[in-house]
This record gives structure tokens, C-alpha cells and sequence, in this order.
């Protein structure tokens, strides 16, 4: 046994893998997240399309998901916070960090996520990106020095 992809510390088996496979239902928006997270690393996109609530799907095109999952290796999920989404709710929000590497490079993707539960089953509705914060220093940054971003680029061609 091995421990779940989500992070969550119990192993797979007990904890993504009956929701992924239809065992039962998540049953909070945190763990249908975890669930979603999971499915990528597992390569159970089919379980993604399920998770989407119907009028999320327009623009759901199953095969580039597969090829997302299918390019990518899923190194860590991060839950930043929760807001409601307990089994008592109706709907809830959960932001969080996957991080993934895809050609070589690693990707955070920072997300700030709405589902809603119907007839007693969480939904992802959408999200929204999170921007990164910038790094803020004491000192005043030289026009010639790194930008503190972290672009790799002069500040004056950067963020000045």
C-alpha cells in the first residue's frame, strides 16, 4: 500500500480510491479537491469530467486533460485554506497549490476553487487563478540587479 497522491498522509486506498472509483462520494469539497488532484496523478481523467458539474463541461475537452495528466508528473498538492464546503454545506471553496513538472520543468498551479453539492454530491464549479505575490525587499532594488520575482531578468527589464 502506498500512501495517497493528495498528500493527505492515509493511503490510497482508503483515502482518494473509493471516491475516484465510484465507491462513494467525497464528502466534503476539501477531499472532492484531493480527489481531482489524485486523479491527475493517477491517470484517472475520466473522473474529472464526472466531478464537473454540468454546467461546467462546456468547455471540458477530455483528451487535452488526458494529455495533461498523461505529460506530467504530479509532484505535491498543497491545501492553502477552506472556506465552508463541510458535508452540512451546500457549497465551499478551496484554494490550493499542485505542483507538477511537464518537459522538465517544474509548475505550480495556484487555484482558487468553487464547488457546490447537489442531491448529496460535491461538484467542482470553476476557479480562478491565484496571481503570485511579489517579493517584497527593505532595500531598494538596483536598476542592473536580479529581478526579485525570480524571471531570471534585470529589474529594469522586468518589473521597474
Amino acid at each position: 500500500m502506498s500512501d495517497c497522491p493528495c498528500g493527505s498522509g492515509i493511503v490510497y486506498a482508503e483515502c482518494c480510491e473509493p471516491y475516484i472509483t465510484g465507491k462513494e462520494p467525497a464528502p466534503t469539497a476539501e477531499a472532492l479537491m484531493r480527489s481531482r488532484y489524485t486523479a491527475f496523478a493517477v491517470k484517472s481523467v475520466d473522473y474529472l469530467g464526472d466531478t464537473l458539474a454540468p454546467e461546467s463541461k462546456h468547455d471540458y475537452e477530455p483528451e487535452q486533460v488526458k494529455e495533461w495528466a498523461n505529460s506530467s508528473t504530479w509532484l505535491g498538492l498543497e491545501i492553502v485554506s477552506t472556506v465552508d464546503g463541510q458535508p452540512e454545506d451546500t457549497d465551499g471553496k478551496v484554494e490550493f497549490i499542485a505542483t507538477f513538472e511537464q518537459g522538465g520543468v517544474t509548475h505550480k498551479h495556484h487555484e482558487d476553487s468553487k464547488f457546490e453539492k447537489r442531491d448529496g454530491v460535491w461538484f467542482y464549479i470553476d476557479g480562478d487563478m491565484v496571481a503570485p505575490q511579489p517579493i517584497k525587499k527593505d532595500k531598494k532594488i538596483g536598476r542592473n540587479e536580479p529581478c526579485p520575482c525570480g524571471s531570471g531578468k534585470k529589474y529594469k527589464k522586468c518589473c521597474a
